[in-house]
């Protein structure tokens, strides 16, 4: 589990990871703590995957914090629960929901992709509905900005440099040789980007 953050300068560095067996909200509220008391005195924008348990942990330690799902994620949930034929479909309808200009027209597109699926997956919409607040939250920052807050892609890219500098070694014989790797990813990774302003937080300052 890791959290990469991006300070109001729009410099980005790995804030934490640890090793867990699963994602629960005891990983999440533990790894929130510790970052507030390490010094992260409050977070404008947290943003994840469906993790189990991270809106309930945020709200508990950073409880002025907003919170956006990570679009990609969402739409990666869908395509696994509708049939192969509609994937393409669906796919490049729910991708316009994050191409619009203003909350309202993509509040709009969601809407539309509600009534134009609710018959064939019943199932699929009804998550969806209940998770719209968490979906378009990125629209109220800087237009300049939204293409860096709607998806995880940060952490992502972070973690496919993990697991491509990972492969020659196969397995880690400790837990603590894994942690100590991933310490050494980590520090590089912060030492990369460091006084490098992340795309578009250089205007919006």
């Amino acid at each position: 589990h890791k959290q990469i953050g991006t300070k109001p300068n729009g410099h980005k560095e790995v804030i934490d990871y640890c090793i867990a067996p699963s994602e629960n909200i005891e990983v999440w509220t533990e790894m929130l703590q510790n970052m507030k008391s390490r010094g992260l005195k409050q977070v404008e924008l947290f943003l994840s995957d469906g993790v189990v348990g991270m809106k309930t942990a945020l709200a508990r330690t950073y409880p002025k914090a907003h919170f956006q799902r990570c679009l990609v994620h969402v739409m990666r949930n869908i395509c696994a629960k509708v049939r192969v034929d509609d994937r393409e479909k669906i796919m490049n309808e729910f991708k316009q929901i994050h191409q619009q200009t203003s909350k309202k027209e993509a509040a709009a597109v969601l809407h539309k992709f509600y009534a134009r699926w609710n018959k064939a997956y019943s199932n699929v919409i009804k998550g969806l509905k209940e998770i719209e607040p968490d979906l378009l939250v990125f629209y109220n920052y800087p237009k300049q900005i939204r293409a860096s807050i709607y998806s995880t892609n940060m952490i992502e890219s972070f973690n496919n440099v993990i697991k491509r500098k990972a492969k020659p070694k196969a397995e880690f014989p400790t837990e603590q040789s894994l942690d100590a790797f991933i310490g050494i990813q980590a520090m590089s990774y912060n030492d990369r980007y460091f006084n490098r302003i992340h795309k578009g937080f250089g205007q919006v300052q």
